[in-house]
């Protein structure tokens, strides 16, 4: 016979310690169940609906810095300059007008108004520094080239319109168009490295326009103050301002990693180079005794070009310039930055 104590003991209700025991029990024994992983979320990109606006605000930026890039001709009065082919006789105010100068002698007046064009797209790209900055770069470009693509076939028809028929015509437009063109390529090159996202590349920009730039000035003042009628002083500045532009871009761009040592030769030997190629160029094209005498042109513009690179050519001054004040300027830079960080991390 079973004891009563015992039944009851086996029909005895579970408490809730006796449930917790339990449910112990069975988590050791059951294998552990992995939680599972939760992946990182991504940073947020730029919103979708904002990508007109950016398309649109490049678009402007492109338009508003092709214009200015011809505004020290268009101030003029934008006639187009006498022609040494013309088919007719007529006064320099009876000329056509054209909204690009396409003349042997505005030769580099016509790379000055394309680069700083473009180039000022690019260095207002850069300022803004859009979330879509690719997007908004090649759409700057867009517009700035359809702006000057505009200019140069209005100019181009009416230049060939009116000069008189014959080879040499033909000659005298084929070898514009291709400096048009050339121009409009270092223009675009130009805007591409100044809105790069790299700060090395973007350095390389001002040693590529510097030589340009300072160009437009002068040309914007000429045609502001009237031929002769520019400053001395002014006169004397065009020569020692791109090596200010220069040796400010490379202390901008400081030495630190190392190979930015690269972006500082690479700047001084455009600043080197540059000038005399606009030299040889003006020489070589504007010339009237040798006109149409392709290889004593070609001749004239090697010997220009060389003399302008060597001691007699002036380039050196210029170079130290550049020079000191990218050193200086650099010395200062790490100075300012040392300082902030003591004053960020003070010594305990």
């Amino acid at each position: 016979m079973s004891d009563p104590h015992d039944q009851m003991g086996r029909h005895r209700p579970r408490t809730d310690a006796d449930l917790l025991a339990g449910s112990n029990e069975q988590q050791r024994s059951s294998p552990a169940v992995r939680a599972p992983r939760q992946r990182a979320p991504r940073p947020p990109g730029p919103p979708a609906h904002g990508a007109g606006r950016d398309v649109a605000v490049a678009l402007a930026i492109g338009f508003a810095a092709a214009l200015l890039g011809l505004a020290p001709w268009l101030i003029t009065g934008a006639r187009l300059p006498l022609q040494n082919l013309w088919g007719t006789q007529v006064m320099p105010a009876q000329m056509p007008l054209a909204l690009l100068p396409l003349n042997q002698y505005e030769s580099t007046t016509l790379v000055a108004l394309m680069v700083t064009g473009a180039a000022a797209a690019g260095f207002a790209v850069r300022c803004w520094s859009p979330a879509r900055r690719l997007l908004a770069t090649w759409c700057a470009a867009g517009a700035v080239a359809a702006v000057q693509v505009a200019a140069a076939t209005q100019s181009f028809i009416v230049l060939g319109g009116g000069l008189a028929p014959g080879q040499l015509s033909s000659l005298y437009l084929a070898g514009m168009l291709a400096g048009v063109a050339a121009a409009m390529a270092a223009g675009l090159v130009s805007l591409l490295l100044l809105a790069a996202r790299s700060t090395a590349l973007a350095a390389l920009g001002p040693g590529l326009v510097a030589v340009p730039v300072v160009s437009w000035l002068a040309a914007g003042v000429g045609g502001v103050a009237g031929v002769g009628s520019v400053p001395v002083v002014l006169i004397m500045l065009w020569r020692w301002l791109p090596a200010v532009l220069v040796g400010a871009a490379l202390a901008w761009c400081g030495l630190r990693p190392r190979i930015r040592a690269l972006v500082w030769m690479a700047d001084l030997a455009l600043l080197w180079v540059v000038p005399a190629i606009f030299s040889a160029v003006s020489s070589m094209l504007g010339t009237r005794v040798l006109a149409g005498d392709l290889p004593a042109m070609a001749a004239l513009g090697k010997q220009v070009f060389t003399a302008a690179l060597g001691p007699a050519g002036g380039a050196g001054p210029t170079i130290l310039l550049a020079l000191a004040i990218a050193v200086i300027g650099t010395v200062v830079r790490e100075q300012t930055r040392k300082n902030q960080t003591g004053k960020n991390h003070p010594p305990t």
